[in-house]
């Protein structure tokens, strides 16, 4: 538990500390938003403020949790470095993309084959490695089998050991590319997308606990009270430390935003959530947990569908928070009000998650 409080702590630390670094270097260099002119009119008043501030997210992450790793003296989890790698590398797609934005002054960076080209590499190499490195009870980081609370009995490899590594990579990089997409479009308003992961995150924190609290010995003692995630703890410590530098940028990123985080933050954060939810064996759970993230891509997915089959828009604009912004509602209320179903989605994931090892 210790090893949990200071990533958490000191990500917060350096997240708080150093953005505001980051912001006067992103000045000076006179990288700022770039505006889409279809959004809505009151967003053109952000354009020049600084962007790719998930750097600060990463990098406060990462030295969280190196640095409780070093405090405590405990040696880095294939887990660990398997969701800090999926993190950093989407990460690094992201800030491609962010820059490519700033520097040519449009909307658009990367092109859509270069940037699913890059997440393909990255998540095809977080997928084959989480297959990898048994422990002593000859646990893997991931399974193939697909996972709601715990592993169900939907086996991948129902076909052999080759074609369960061909279907779970399939099923990984959707899941990281359904996550990355999901906290992308969800970033649209002034700490929106910042306030919803602490939450998210902040609950992988007490399920990584408990699981670590509740896992199971060895392969003898497998049941329905304990848990077979390979190394929980170190999960828990990765998750405090996404949650602690979320905090701190929110200091700055909140209405009115200093910094945005760019798709350098939104892809991270979401590659990270896919990680944690795969190895800790809750792919479908982490759908409750982020019900928020859902709820933004059905917006956009019922809209797409809605205007291709009848030419009308369900909604005035998509992304849901956009609809309601041209409704009239203040950027701040709008937040606030996700904010708060977040939560929500987050207790009803989280009350599922304890029923569960309660009924046995």
């Amino acid at each position: 538990m210790r090893a949990v409080l200071i990533s958490g702590g000191l990500a917060l630390v350096l997240s708080l500390l150093g953005t505001p670094l980051f912001i006067r270097y992103l000045v000076r260099k006179q990288y700022g938003q770039f505006i889409r002119q279809d959004g809505p009119t009151a967003h053109f008043t952000k354009r020049g403020t600084p962007t790719m501030g998930g750097v600060v997210i990463i990098l406060a992450t990462l030295l969280g949790w190196a640095g409780a790793s070093l405090v405590t003296g405990n040696l880095p989890s294939a887990s660990a470095v398997l969701v800090l790698f999926l993190m950093t590398g989407l990460g690094v797609v992201g800030f491609l993309d962010d820059f490519i934005k700033i520097s040519r002054q449009r909307s658009l960076g990367l092109r859509a084959r270069w940037k699913i080209i890059g997440q393909g590499l990255v998540g095809i190499g977080f997928a084959v490695a989480a297959l990898q490195f048994p422990n002593q009870n000859f646990r893997t980081p991931a399974s193939t089998q697909i996972s709601f609370i715990r592993d169900t009995g939907l086996d991948l490899a129902f076909a052999g050991a080759t074609v369960g590594l061909i279907l779970f990579v399939i099923w990984a990089n959707f899941l990281i590319t359904a996550w990355s997409n999901a906290v992308n479009l969800t970033d649209g308003l002034d700490g929106l997308a910042t306030g919803v992961s602490l939450i998210v995150f902040g609950a992988y924190v007490i399920v990584c606990v408990w699981q670590s609290n509740q896992t199971c010995q060895s392969i003898l003692t497998v049941g329905p009270r304990c848990y077979e995630t390979r190394d929980p703890l170190d999960l828990a410590v990765v998750a405090a430390a996404i949650t602690g530098a979320c905090f701190g940028f929110l200091w700055w990123n909140a209405s009115p935003a200093k910094i945005f985080m760019g798709d350098t933050g939104s892809l991270a954060l979401g590659g990270a959530l896919a990680g944690l939810s795969i190895l800790s064996r809750t792919e479908v759970l982490a759908a409750i947990i982020g019900g928020l993230f859902v709820l933004v891509v059905l917006s956009d997915v019922i809209q797409i569908g809605f205007f291709k089959m009848t030419g009308k828009r369900v909604f005035k604009m998509a992304p849901l928070h956009h609809h309601f912004e041209l409704s009239g509602w203040g950027e701040v209320t709008i937040v606030i009000r996700f904010w708060i179903i977040a939560g929500l989605f987050v207790a009803a994931g989280i009350g599922v998650y304890y029923a569960e090892w309660v009924a046995g």
